[in-house]
């Protein structure tokens, strides 16, 4: 049977006069889009306009919540409450609710940006806060968490439908986990390394650690970034190769 796997990337993160990735060149190669909320990344026009861009190209809309921390790109552990949490993300995902709504479409799915969505994905207090945001706000979106996570976990005990999400261009740990961005080896650069990597996780549901061991993963939906050196080249390389191994890139819904 042949395997079908969806393909993610971070998008609109943008905001005033600042152009982060590619997304327009992207969006022709990817099936689902996480839109940033205006938090970490992002703002009204640009919302309206990645929106408007997914929509165009027939991607799958999520959030994209992440800590409000322009200045450190939301890549920054801050210090909030269970009630922090919950009520910034029900706001952020609120915000990209009503763009959706005005265009006509329907956003499907929830996933936490960059510290946030570490955070989530050891701490059980912090992963239940935004599963019970996500559902209390649209108990029929999809979270997205790392593969094995304690968000996962949280949004399965809530009664969410759930995507397990590996990394085409992140190196991992032994315990699952992503290698942190400050140490050596934790971006994965290397397209035909990527390829391989998402190759074994999707076709085999094992990894290869940073230390060189194997582990167990399960695979629901990839992750690229927009922001890497290349992407338009990563990623349609990466949709060549895929198709070459006989995989379906669809969305997570049709997997």
């Amino acid at each position: 049977m042949q395997k079908r796997i969806d393909l993610n990337c971070d998008m609109g993160e943008s905001f005033g006069a600042f152009k982060i990735g590619s997304d327009e060149e992207l969006m022709k190669w990817i099936t689902s889009a996480n839109i940033a909320c205006g938090a970490h990344a992002g703002d009204p026009h640009v919302m309206d306009r990645t929106v408007q861009l997914a929509k165009q190209y027939g991607v799958a809309i999520g959030a994209h919540p992440g800590f409000p921390d322009l200045a450190g790109f939301g890549r920054r552990v801050m210090d909030f409450s269970s009630d922090e949490i919950y009520r910034s993300v029900i706001y952020q995902i609120g915000s990209l609710q009503a763009f959706c709504h005005i265009h006509d479409v329907q956003m499907k799915h929830v996933k936490p940006h960059g510290a946030l969505y570490n955070l989530a994905a050891r701490n059980r207090q912090v992963a239940d806060a935004i599963a019970k945001a996500v559902y209390d706000l649209d108990s029929s979106l999809v979270l997205f968490g790392l593969a094995g996570s304690e968000l996962l976990a949280a949004g399965r005990a809530i009664g969410l439908a759930v995507a397990s999400e590996v990394f085409a261009d992140r190196s991992y740990q032994p315990d699952g986990s992503l290698t942190p961005r400050n140490q050596e080896g934790a971006l994965i650069e290397d397209v035909n390394q990527a390829v391989t990597q998402v190759t074994q996780m999707v076709a085999a549901g094992e990894v290869k650690a940073l230390n060189g061991e194997t582990i167990a993963i399960e695979a629901d939906t990839v992750c690229i970034h927009g922001d890497g050196t290349d992407p338009v080249r990563f990623v349609t390389k990466l949709r060549e190769s895929l198709a070459d191994d006989g995989m379906e890139v669809v969305t997570f819904d049709q997997n």
